[in-house]
């Protein structure tokens, strides 16, 4: 697991290119799990725990995403305690055929990370908690 207050990201020249065709200046980006954990996912059930990560882009910051993720394209993103047990040392950002993909010093996170931009409400427990189900 990281350490919360040294948390880095390199992003490769093909993941740059992807991000900067999505991301508007100002926007906030939030490196979150797609498992029904956060308010931000649709996804849901066991089979997704950990497994699935996506970057949310946002028009303001949310407090439930309060630690900084530095990286090398100097974006204002940022991640919470519930993503940090399932990310390592040595966190990279590729892409290849427009695919993003999350690693670390121990392989590969995820081979399909999103990217959305997100308008509206987050999910309420609740909610989280019916798709909880519907997946796996």
């Amino acid at each position: 697991m990281l350490d919360s207050k040294n948390i880095e990201l390199k992003i490769k020249d093909d993941a740059k290119e992807a991000l900067e065709k999505k991301i508007k200046p100002g926007q906030v980006v939030l490196l979150a799990l797609n498992d029904g954990s956060n308010g931000y996912s649709k996804l849901g059930g066991t089979c997704t725990i950990g497994a699935n990560f996506q970057l949310v882009l946002l028009d303001h910051k949310d407090p439930d995403f309060s630690i900084k993720i530095k990286n090398n394209m100097d974006l204002d993103m940022y991640t919470s305690d519930k993503e940090l047990a399932f990310l390592e040392d040595g966190l990279v950002l590729n892409a290849r055929d427009a695919v993003l993909s999350l690693s670390s010093n121990e392989g590969i996170i995820d081979g399909g990370v999103t990217i959305s931009e997100f308008k509206g409400e987050k999910l309420s427990a609740d909610e989280m908690k019916k798709l909880g189900g519907k997946i796996c």
